[in-house]
């Protein structure tokens, strides 16, 4: 059998409308193909969507392309991510599901301090899975999962979190990939890397999440997989990328140098990423005009254009973090508790999840506030 490994799709993502509509049209591409190659099954390794309610636009595209997969009677296994998962357990993945267009995989029960999960059983192959949760709360969890077995089955696992043989030194919270469960197949989504090893297989995002992906990645992938061991991951690139690097000290002179810089390059239907790095010592940042040189790109011909000024400073210039992937939080909060150690930072991402609860549709704002204190109390109150 074959089957298709996607994840971080994050549709509904990106606030440029082009960008927005490359990340749907990567997602149509991957369904085109698992179409055309008549796979049996799709997995999604969370983060579907890029957050728990995505714009109504976006879930009518999406669940299009699902019916487009039923239609071709090619059913879809799904976990929820850091993105769409939501802590009331409400999101539109839960629609897709009544809807018939997919399958929560999710399935465990606690006992004597496990996580046991239930397979979903298609065919000869059984498929487990264990979601995403913000502020890597899932880690600690999928130290305690066990698998209810199911001889003589093609075993799949889908995780959306981080292992630490994939993550190197970053102070983050990751999995010990050698303590997980064994099975055929070990399906990862969540960090935005090519990796595939032992049949550990993060998919990449099917579209950069960032302007920082999109020059380091220049596309998506997704995998295909075949059971008998063929492992074959899948390029996804609809547009070129077009890097412009200035190094700028004089504000004052800079959007003329840029202009006739744009005017040289072969630019039409590239994404231009326009990065900008310096120590200003003429002028100011606002002297840049950034609005007449997206003028000219977008005449050149250019399908968008995004400006990278994180590296431009001026004498004025705070501390500036640049945001280079979804794991900025993780970072911060790590090296937070590094360099301020205390017995309370224990507290940190237990609190953060507590206050990430949603309001019911039932409460009022007063019984929302009692049970969100109730929730805090509970946490730090031994």
């Amino acid at each position: 059998m074959k089957f298709a490994h996607m994840g971080d799709c994050h549709l509904g993502g990106w606030r440029q409308p082009e960008l927005m509509a490359l990340n749907l049209e990567s997602f149509r591409f991957a369904v085109d193909t698992c179409i055309k190659e008549k796979i049996d099954f799709v997995l999604i390794a969370g983060d579907l969507f890029d957050s728990a309610y995505p714009p109504i636009d976006i879930i009518k595209e999406t669940f299009n392309e699902f019916r487009r997969l039923k239609e071709s009677n090619i059913p879809v296994f799904l976990i929820a991510g850091s993105h769409d998962y939501s802590a009331s357990g409400k999101s539109f993945l839960d629609v897709l599901e009544k809807s018939g267009f997919a399958k929560n995989v999710f399935q465990a029960e606690e006992r004597n301090n496990l996580i046991y999960l239930h397979p979903t059983i298609f065919k000869n192959i059984a498929i487990y899975g264990y979601p995403g949760k913000k502020s890597a709360l899932e880690v600690e969890d999928i130290a305690r999962i066990k698998l209810h077995d199911a001889p003589g089955l093609f075993k799949i696992l889908m995780l959306h979190t981080a292992l630490r043989d994939a993550v190197g030194n970053l102070p983050i919270p990751a999995v010990d990939q050698d303590k997980l469960p064994k099975v055929n197949y070990t399906a990862l989504a969540h960090l935005h890397v090519n990796y595939n090893k032992n049949a550990r297989v993060y998919c990449g995002p099917l579209f950069p999440n960032n302007a920082l992906e999109l020059e380091e990645l220049k596309g998506g992938s997704f995998y295909i997989v075949d059971t008998t061991g063929k492992i074959e991951r899948r390029e996804i690139k609809l547009k070129e990328i077009e890097i412009i690097d200035f190094e700028i000290n004089n504000a004052l002179r800079a959007t003329e140098n840029i202009l006739d810089e744009i005017k040289k390059r072969p630019i039409a239907g590239k994404i231009v990423i326009l990065r900008l790095r310096g120590f200003i010592e003429t002028g100011k940042t606002s002297d840049i005009r950034l609005g007449e040189i997206e003028w000219l790109a977008k005449k050149q011909g250019a399908y968008a254009l995004l400006k990278n000024i994180s590296k431009l400073h001026t004498k004025d210039s705070e501390i500036r973090i640049e945001v280079g992937s979804e794991r900025l939080e993780e970072v911060i909060l790590e090296t937070f508790k590094q360099e301020n150690p205390h017995t309370l930072n224990q507290l940190i991402s237990p609190l953060m999840s507590v206050l990430q609860v949603e309001k019911k549709e039932e409460e009022n704002a007063q019984k929302f506030e009692d049970r969100l204190l109730e929730e805090v109390n509970r946490v730090i109150t031994p």
